[in-house]
């Protein structure tokens, strides 16, 4: 038997035009078709807002303080408190206010909030990092996760800095996490110790104080899947339902794109007359790769049929209301689903592996080192030359005896 709270659709109507959303109630259902939702979920998106504007106006509170408004709900529900309203404030009525708030910023109704503040210092650090090393966008939030800690535990004043407090900081943090963990730690750190050291903000050399973390230099053997699993991994993409993540899949397969990369690909980075892609990839260099026939077909297919019709300029968007660009999260998502579809076993299930598999499939099939380096665009020929470690073939060709006894 169904259970819930029925408000009528005249009292729907009703409470619209009493509360805070009465001249934003048709731009809000507007924007929410934009934005892929059906008709039904928009109806009960409606009688959600009615409902929590109800709730906002017994509370006295005015349009003028929306955010103020939704602030307080967000505050009863994850307080687990019983508010006097108990049918019209909800968690599902919260979530809609949040996205009625997100829909008056998106038409400048509302002036979006800054970002979180941060310290000055670091705040510098990042526009120098953009600014003069070029780092993408995820690579600088990553280093920030790092920084920000860093800066909380020797405070603000880089002319205090020392090698006796920068050792113990990394000691004290190398406790608590991993090896691999430590290791992106400590890039992010010395990145920010150099800024200092560039800007004149501490003493030169101060970032040879940070102590090495144990580790071997491209010792590991990169892990890739075989061409067999590849292709169950294409062909679990097949069919009209599937037309992006098929495309997705043959950039990450074919030319090793980054999940970023792929994310952050607009029309414009295209040229379908000269059948090549522009990325920007570490650095932000500019690169162009080749358009092959089969990644042009896939994409072609997915911008005809597939695409949601979204007035944005990156090709990937996401499937299901609201639609938006995808992130790079959604691209490794995407591959663990193909992964799981297509009956594939690997511990790892990111999209980078799929990376590392472009890369060896390609010297099996007899690229070159230089020319694998080219289309993955390392920067470094030993970071390719990683990779020959595992084509055994090419290996035993130039193996030398074993100067030892034979074996028994």
């Amino acid at each position: 038997m169904p259970t819930g709270v029925y408000v009528r659709k005249n009292a729907i109507g009703d409470r619209l035009k009493a509360g805070m959303a009465a001249d934003h109630a048709a731009g809000f259902a507007q924007w929410l078709r934009e934005r892929r939702y059906t008709p039904r979920t928009i109806v009960e998106r409606l009688r959600l807002l009615a409902s929590w504007t109800h709730w906002a106006r017994v509370e006295n509170y005015t349009f003028a303080a929306v955010r103020e408004a939704y602030g307080a709900s967000f505050a009863l529900i994850a307080a687990g408190h019983c508010p006097r309203f108990r049918g019209d404030l909800n968690q599902d009525a919260v979530e809609t206010a949040k996205l009625f708030v997100a829909y008056l910023e998106d038409r400048g109704v509302l002036a979006c909030l800054p970002a979180k503040p941060v310290a000055p210092l670091v705040a510098e650090f990042a526009a120098w990092a953009r600014e003069q090393r070029g780092l993408a966008e995820t690579t600088l939030a990553t280093y920030l996760g790092t920084i920000l800690p860093f800066v909380g535990a020797l405070g603000e004043r880089p002319a205090a800095y020392d090698a006796v407090t920068i050792r113990a900081y990394m000691t004290d943090r190398a406790r608590a996490v991993s090896v691999a963990r430590m290791k992106g730690i400590s890039v992010g750190i010395r990145a920010f110790l150099r800024f200092l050291i560039a800007t004149g903000r501490c003493r030169p050399g101060l970032d040879h104080a940070m102590p090495n973390v144990a580790g071997w230099q491209l010792a590991s053997i990169p892990r890739f899947l075989p061409d067999a699993d590849i292709a169950r991994i294409i062909g679990a993409c097949e069919g009209e339902r599937r037309l992006r993540d098929r495309a997705i899949i043959l950039l990450l397969v074919r030319l090793g794109l980054r999940a970023s990369e792929v994310a952050r690909l607009s029309f414009g980075d295209i040229d379908w007359r000269r059948g090549s892609i522009r990325l920007f990839g570490k650095g932000r260099r500019e690169e162009l790769l080749p358009l092959t026939q089969e990644i042009g077909d896939a994409l072609l297919a997915y911008i005809e049929r597939g695409r949601p019709p979204l007035a944005a300029p990156s090709v990937f968007i996401t499937e299901y209301a609201p639609l938006r660009p995808i992130d790079r999260i959604s691209v490794k998502c995407l591959v663990k689903r193909a992964l799981k579809r297509g009956g594939v076993e690997s511990h790892y299930k990111g999209a980078h592996i799929l990376r590392h598999s472009a890369a060896t499939a390609m010297l099996r099939h007899g690229v070159s080192l230089t020319n694998v380096g080219t289309v993955l665009r390392h920067r470094s020929p030993a970071m390719t030359a990683h990779y020959a470690k595992v084509d055994i073939a090419l290996l035993s060709a130039i193996a030398q005896p074993w100067p030892g006894r034979s074996p028994c």
